[in-house]
């Protein structure tokens, strides 16, 4: 394993010129804030009372943010519900500058994620989501065929709410433009991302697809085995305190974590494939981009809840 290096300024004009298209489920992460000073007289539980509001962008919708966050361009394409959440979504990602290509569903329920923090503390966590109708999803689709002409790298963000049921036609499609194909997998079955240039599970995520491994060997051969049969380029494994490491047709690659100190690691794979997909659209080899995206994910986890990286931080 060899120490990233420190990060030489990357021209801002070739970020600029990247253009990364994220697909997939989108959600909005409201927070509350407050105080717990006492216990509630009607249960066993705390009484949080909330002095502090907040709402940021979550899922696809933060992978956008951080591509954004860093100067590329960024493009958003995901079925949201027609309520205020999904409008809320859309005007949060103006403001962050990127270009949303949302398609409202009326029988949808946005995804929501509440979360309740006292003292710097997660107290409490409460979703709120439903499964987008068929049609929309075939919208979804024509539209995202449109956008892969003005594209240099595709991320499909899979958080396993139904925003992604067409993903193995959008990875053929993609295939055919020679545009790399970026994926955060989820659940148990990956046969679904067949094709794709690289995915990037964690170690649960990937533990969860090919059982537990007992030594570095072991992980070698589980990982090169799903890698090679699900014809993949490269398989990015993030491993929190171990870095990451990347595998590929000639073997591996690992780099060391950069974290200084851990506060939340929610949101953090979302950082890491969105600044490794800005790179790779800047033309970058992916051992460079990994590299990258290393940095960024040390950044990021610590900062409280879903956060994006900016220029100056990855690069100042």
């Amino acid at each position: 394993m060899f120490l990233p290096k420190a990060l030489a300024p990357m021209d801002k004009s070739v970020i600029s010129a990247a253009r990364v298209l994220v697909a997939g489920d989108a959600m909005l992460d409201r927070y509350w804030f407050g105080d717990a000073e006492r216990i509630s007289p009607e249960a066993p539980v705390p009484v949080v009372r909330v002095t502090r509001t907040e709402e940021r962008l979550g899922g696809a919708a933060n992978v956008a943010r951080n591509i954004a966050g860093i100067g590329a361009q960024s493009t958003l394409l995901s079925v949201v519900g027609n309520d205020e959440p999904g409008r809320r979504i859309e005007a949060l990602l103006k403001l962050a500058s990127i270009t949303p290509k949302l398609e409202f569903d009326n029988s949808l329920a946005t995804t929501v994620k509440l979360r309740v923090v006292a003292r710097q503390q997660q107290m409490v966590r409460c979703d709120f989501e439903s499964m987008p109708a068929e049609e929309s999803l075939l919208r979804h689709l024509d539209n995202f065929k449109a956008l892969l002409n003005k594209t240099n790298a595709l991320v499909l963000s899979d958080y396993g709410k139904g925003g992604l049921s067409h993903i193995s036609q959008m990875i053929e499609a993609a295939r055919a433009k020679r545009i790399p194909i970026l994926i955060d997998p989820k659940g148990d079955d990956y046969s679904r991302y067949a094709g794709a240039t690289v995915i990037t599970p964690n170690r649960a995520e990937l533990r969860q697809v090919v059982g537990p491994w007992h030594s570095e060997s072991e992980l070698t051969e589980k990982a090169q085995n799903l890698r090679e049969a699900l014809n993949l380029d490269y398989l990015l494994l993030t491993r929190s305190e171990e870095g990451m490491t990347l595998f590929k047709r000639d073997g591996q690659t690992s780099v060391a974590a950069q974290a200084r100190e851990v506060f939340d690691v929610s949101g953090a794979g979302d950082t890491v494939i969105g600044i490794l997909s800005a790179m790779l659209a800047t033309g970058m080899p992916i051992e460079d981009a990994v590299r990258i995206a290393n940095r960024a994910g040390g950044i990021v986890v610590g900062k409280l809840g879903t956060a994006a990286v900016s220029y100056e931080e990855l690069f100042g």
